[in-house]
């Protein structure tokens, strides 16, 4: 299985393409789907990583295919200017789904 990135900025792909991942640069909210339902049509994907920012432009899509399907594993990364997310997030993140404070 193979890696794929869908990525907001050229410089995360070009950087990631040394590593070997293939991937695709997206703008627009279709070009993000366009990108997202190519990638779940190989097979060969097992994981999808895709920048933050690109991600909120198919937030429901991604969610949906979380929930839904077993693979391709989606993995939220930041880009080159570093992650939106708060410094707590993780912790928010097992707070809000296992129910108890850590």
């Amino acid at each position: 299985m193979i890696i794929y990135l869908i990525s907001d900025n050229r410089d995360t792909l070009v950087g990631l393409r040394l590593a070997g991942i293939k991937g695709r640069v997206v703008h627009e909210r279709n070009e993000a789907k366009e990108a997202l339902n190519v990638a779940l049509q190989d097979k060969n994907i097992g994981i999808l990583a895709i920048t933050e920012k690109a991600a909120e432009l198919i937030k429901d899509e991604i969610t949906e295919i979380k929930l839904k399907k077993p693979y391709p594993l989606i993995v939220e990364i930041p880009d080159r200017h570093g992650s939106n997310k708060d410094n707590d997030y993780i912790l928010n993140y097992v707070r809000n789904s296992v129910g108890i404070k850590v």
